[in-house]
């Protein structure tokens, strides 16, 4: 049967249960949110529909406040209705998927399930989002016709952000209904699918927890402190910055205790189950209220008055000290190491204590990963895939071996009598140097059984440039950028400089990309396979040429950008720019120097430059400018338009998701954006070739455009010198300011007159010119070089 999802229903409205209903809302899904009637009512409140959904409409309006938001925007809200089982049980049979997201306690959820069975559609897929509870004791509370259609499907939170989707089908679940499932997940929602066995806290958590654990043992075993833990735990291996203990304070003491003290007796077999028992530390931890940031305290501590401050926990006494310094030399010199497999090496390698310690911590979750093969999931890419997308690993923990040398870890570990199983045995014997191998132009992972290997699952729409690369169809490179053949015609330029930071090679592919495309492709589409699209200019060389008087050839580098921004939105074939993550200043005006956007749904994007004491000049102003007209209704007047702009460029507006970014006009109203960041680059592909056999014509290259003129910088200028004279924005804001409304204002002209797209870029050129001068300027985008962060001065 052909299955579609037009409604979830979300059976609990937690803080997963709102988060979920919130995400599909981002990928524009209805859904019906229900949760208890609350406990203790009135007679007369108990015949008050609206009092009776409070837990549910409470919940559901909570997110208009959380940070970071679930939501891509808060109108999407009104996608979500609220409800009580009591009074709208029987709605169920609206939803094609029902999904139950209520308190982790077997009992509970059984009669949640019992009592929601009744209600649902014939066809209906029904699914629990445990994080470990057995699924085929849930389902024998089902009916048994009912069981082919119940599986877990497990979000990590916040859903909106995390990318693994553990789908963990019972003995009883339909296959077919279990890859529809998958697809959907994969496609409309962007998650990254791993299949799980039915075992307790399936693979993320079951491996990922005794990480933390086994951490913990060394911790103790080694005599060091929390702080010490969590600068080896971090960025310099590979992880988040939260590392361990502020994952722990981030997740709640509480909850990490919880999950820990339910698998203890679940695993009786394991190996390793001693490292699931709690210290006693914790537990006064969690007797206390020190649950982390949910109560405000846990391993760490913050004072905002009279100034910020951090404390960190002392475990022996359970009180507060000051946050101590972290000296390691082998961290401190691995800081400069910008290559991950190259710092683990150094790292774990390293022959002092911080060697050591990341040593235990890496081959401790080498061996358990290895140990549960076979138990917790088919082949080792599962777990080495869900680590990653779960808790935001580079790497996972046999990628992180193979770096290390399989061969190597595999004879330290048994010098050091650690547990490993016959498959690592196996695959030592026959003489391996990797785990991973590949057969046929197929990568494999292995399989628990002696020998055994199976494909790594592939997405046939995901692009991998690297691989595009070793099959020689690059077309041409610099330092800077590449051009790509992206395969039917379409080709590819793909920025690859440290952060896609915008300097002169960029520019000079991007024009070259154009003449190549209008030559030889039908279309051009511009993305990468980075984290982040592009962070802007490369402000270091725009600092040092201004700080050795080079304005000419500054002059030359900004006219140089604004053209690559012109040459795209007027190449002779269709340019559809991809964005992706950070998409700031340069970056944003590359992005709006498109004919059309696809971004990925998670792009965080903006015109930024006044932060660092100047305005766009890449075109961002004209571009900005015109698509607040071109949504104006009455276009007689333009006060709105120049509002609005004005107000996005002065305060470094970022949108914080793709739906964001069309409010602010960063995106066009018909632009669009996928929900799976690896099939970004090609649904652009697809998107060019649409736009490519429909009759494409290029826009014009210089059109009239109607400014403020005088009336607008008047109009800026009062605004500021209110806002300065209020102590809200610094004398050298205002003369940041008064360059961008004389840009966004078309200059000194008359109000209402008709000005060209390169008079409104000289104005922008000459704007930023004249502020790099100043020394206020130079010493913001030093400040910003140094620390990431703006300086107000």
């Amino acid at each position: 049967m052909r299955r579609q999802i037009r409604k979830v229903a979300v059976l609990g409205s937690g803080v997963m249960g709102s988060a979920i209903a919130a995400h599909f809302a981002n990928a524009g899904i209805p859904s019906l949110v229900l949760d208890i009637v609350p406990p203790g009512l009135s007679d007369e409140d108990k015949t008050n529909r609206k009092i009776r959904n409070n837990i549910a409409a409470g919940a559901v309006a909570a997110m208009k406040k959380t940070k970071p938001s679930p939501l891509f925007t808060t109108t999407n809200m009104a996608m979500i209705e609220t409800g009580n089982f009591e009074d709208d049980i029987a709605r169920l049979k609206e939803a094609d998927w029902i999904i139950e997201v209520v308190k982790e306690d077997m009992k509970i959820k059984k009669i949640v399930l019992e009592n929601a069975a009744p209600h649902i559609g014939p066809e209906a897929i029904f699914s629990s989002n445990t994080s470990g509870l057995s699924l085929n004791e849930m389902a024998q509370s089902l009916p048994e016709e009912m069981r082919t259609r119940f599986l877990g499907t497990h979000f990590f939170n916040p859903p909106r952000y995390m990318k693994l989707f553990e789908i963990i089908p019972t003995n009883d679940t339909d296959p077919e209904l279990m890859q529809f499932v998958a697809d959907f997940a994969r496609d409309r929602l962007g998650k990254g699918i791993v299949l799980a066995k039915d075992t307790p806290n399936f693979i993320a958590n079951r491996v990922g927890v005794h990480a933390m654990m086994a951490t913990v043992q060394i911790m103790s075993e080694m005599g060091l402190g929390i702080e010490e833990v969590d600068a080896l735990t971090g960025p310099a291996i590979g992880r988040p910055k939260t590392a361990t203990f502020k994952l722990a304070d981030l997740v709640g003491l509480d909850t990490f205790v919880h999950v820990a003290e339910n698998l203890y007796p679940l695993i009786p077999d394991d190996e390793a189950r001693e490292a699931f028992k709690i210290p006693d530390f914790l537990h006064g931890m969690v007797k206390k209220g020190l649950l982390g940031r949910k109560s405000g305290a846990g391993f760490y501590k913050m004072e905002k008055k009279p100034k910020k401050k951090f404390y960190t926990l002392d475990l022996a006494t359970l009180e507060y000290r000051d946050k101590a310094k972290v000296k390691f030399p082998e961290i401190d010199a691995a800081k400069n190491i910008d290559d991950l497999p190259t710092r683990l090496q150094t790292l774990a390698w390293g022959k002092g204590k911080a060697g050591l310690a990341i040593w235990k911590m890496l081959a401790s979750s080498f061996s358990y990963s290895a140990m549960r093969l076979g138990e917790i999931c088919d082949q080792a890419a599962d777990i080495d895939r869900a680590v990653c997308w779960g808790f935001n690993w580079d790497l996972g923990p046999f990628e992180v071996w193979e770096v290390l040398g399989f061969r190597k870890v595999v004879e330290r570990m048994r010098t050091e009598n650690m547990p490993l199983p016959a498959w690592v045995d196996a695959l030592y014997e026959i003489g391996a140097d990797t785990i991973y191998k590949t057969q046929d132009g197929v990568r494999m992972s292995p399989t628990a059984e002696a020998g055994g290997f199976a494909p790594v699952p592939v997405d046939e729409r995901a692009f991998d440039f690297d691989i595009l690369r070793s099959q020689e169809k690059e077309v041409r490179r610099n330092a800077g950028a590449s051009l790509i053949d992206l395969g039917d015609g379409v080709l590819g330029l793909e920025f690859h400089s440290k952060m896609n930071s915008i300097g002169q090679d960029t520019l000079n592919m991007v024009m070259t990309a154009c003449s190549e495309a209008e030559k030889n492709w039908q279309a051009l589409v511009v993305t990468n396979g980075a984290d982040n699209f592009s962070v802007g200019a490369n402000l270091m060389m725009l600092m040092m040429e201004a700080v050795e008087g080079n304005w000419e050839d500054i002059n030359l580098i900004i006219h140089a950008f604004q053209t690559a921004t012109g040459r795209l939105e007027h190449c002779g074939v269709p340019v559809v720019v991809a964005p992706h993550g950070l998409t700031l200043g340069g970056g944003c005006e590359m992005a709006m120097g498109g004919n059309a956007v696809r971004s990925a749904a998670e792009t965080y994007i903006g015109l930024v430059e006044f932060g660092a004491g100047v305005i766009p000049a890449g075109g961002g102003c004209l571009r900005l400018y015109q698509r607040q007209v071109d949504r104006l209704m009455d276009k007689r007047d333009l006060q709105p338009a120049f509002r609005n702009a004005f107000e996005t460029i002065g305060m470094a507006k970022v949108a914080t998701s793709c739906a964001e970014a069309q409010e602010f006009g960063f995106l066009r109203p018909g632009d669009s954006w996928s929900m799976n960041r690896d099939h970004l680059a090609a649904d652009a592909k697809d998107m060019a070739l649409a736009m490519a056999r429909g009759n494409y014509a290029s826009p014009n290259e210089d059109h009239a455009i109607r400014v403020m003129g005088t009336a607008g910088i008047g109009l800026a200028e009062s605004v500021l010198f209110n806002m300065k004279e209020g102590g809200f924005i610094s004398e050298h804001d205002m003369k940041v300011g008064m360059e961008l409304a004389n840009a966004l204002a078309g200059g000194k002209v008359p109000p209402g007159s008709t000005v060209t797209e390169k008079d409104m870029l000289a104005h922008e050129r000459e704007g930023f010119m004249r502020l790099l001068g100043e020394r206020k300027t130079l010493e913001r985008i030093e400040h910003i070089l140094k620390t990431g962060k703006p300086l107000r001065n």
